[in-house]
């Protein structure tokens, strides 16, 4: 497509520039859920375990404890080899006393581990994404506009709960939780044979509220998540959960793949960090693992210290942020890096 190298990198960094910080109309999706309301299609796969032994399967093969949840809550955890590395990141919602589901990217990755480690445990599992689409609302206004829509209020709806509800008698799955990092913020599941309904009426109702439909999928799986510290899998696969700030919770009385291999590196310490950065300047061009290969690289008095694992536009911190993985004994927040060129600092993953 380019004739050289130089030519490549320069449109990217156009690219960046037009698409990131100087876009009007991502801005307006971004701030929307910020300030007021969003909501957007964004269907994860779902995978459904059931049978007598579901919980006790689930436990085996997920970091956090998965028995002890109550019927209608989920939980955050992530699924580790024997080397204790993270192979994917979940939430598990308990539907019934032996009916879970599992909130995935990778459905198919899923169901073949799980066939490797059933064993003789009595459980089925299916996936079942076809069955179902989410719809995102998250903002501070969020609670109004889905309170505008249900037949049963959710004033009282705990985060990570997932009710049964109603939309204009549609039936439909009420989870409080989402992926942008605000405090308010709710997930809608429903059938696929009622998506145009459900998408009229959040268009309609929403107006009252200043909601924006968010379109961008950059906006969706990158800007809103990285200001407020969430992962995605390029941040986190194959590391383990002490460098990524994931190994609290953990039932240590409980057996899980990789437990051996886990509590050595918490006996030793982690070796690698998971840390933000920010860039001196905002138009650059940073190619972070989450868009192929290993990323740039982090480096320090030019010894390389790490690599970026992701890079964006924050559009409420107004900088360039990102994360890095680094070496531990090497790196802390506060160190001067540079990365392709580029100035910055190591930060806190949390932008705003």
């Amino acid at each position: 497509m380019f004739k050289n190298e130089d030519a490549y990198r320069f449109d990217e960094m156009k690219i960046f520039k037009n698409v990131y910080k100087y876009d009007d109309w991502k801005r307006r999706e971004h701030e929307a859920v910020r300030n007021t309301v969003g909501w957007y299609y964004f269907t994860h796969h779902l995978v459904e375990v059931t049978g007598k032994d579901a919980a006790a399967f689930l436990d085996l093969i997920y970091l956090k404890p998965i028995s002890n949840l109550e019927v209608s809550r989920a939980r955050y955890t992530t699924m580790l080899n024997e080397q204790a590395q993270i192979l994917d990141d979940v939430v598990v919602f308990r539907l019934e006393e032996n009916k879970f589901w599992v909130s995935t990217l990778y459905a198919v990755k899923l169901t073949r581990w799980l066939d490797t480690h059933k064993g003789d445990y009595d459980v089925t599992y299916e996936i079942i994404t076809d069955q179902w689409d989410m719809y995102a609302v998250q903002g501070p206004k969020s609670k109004d506009l889905v309170n505008a829509l249900v037949e049963k209020n959710i004033d009282d709806q705990k985060f990570f709960q997932i009710l049964d509800n109603k939309i204009d008698d549609i039936p439909v799955k009420i989870n409080r939780g989402g992926f942008t990092g605000e405090k308010v913020g709710y997930e809608i599941y429903v059938s696929p044979a009622f998506c145009e309904t459900i998408e009229a009426k959040l268009a309609e109702t929403g107006k009252d509220f200043g909601a924006v439909e968010v379109q961008e999928f950059q906006i969706m799986a990158l800007s809103l998540p990285t200001e407020k510290g969430f992962y995605l899998m390029a941040d986190i696969q194959w590391a383990n959960p002490f460098e990524v700030g994931l190994a609290d919770g953990v039932d240590w009385n409980k057996d899980f793949i990789g437990k051996e291999a886990l509590l050595k590196i918490k006996e030793e310490g982690p070796k690698r960090t998971l840390l933000g950065f920010i860039t001196d300047e905002d138009d650059v061009h940073i190619h972070p693992k989450d868009r192929g290969g290993s990323g740039h690289p982090v480096l320090m008095g030019g010894e390389e210290v790490g690599r970026v694992t992701k890079f964006t536009y924050g559009y409420i911190s107004e900088r360039s942020i990102g994360f890095a993985l680094v070496d531990a004994d090497k790196a802390k927040i506060g160190d001067r890096i540079v990365i392709n060129g580029y100035s910055g600092t190591l930060t806190e993953r949390v932008f705003a």
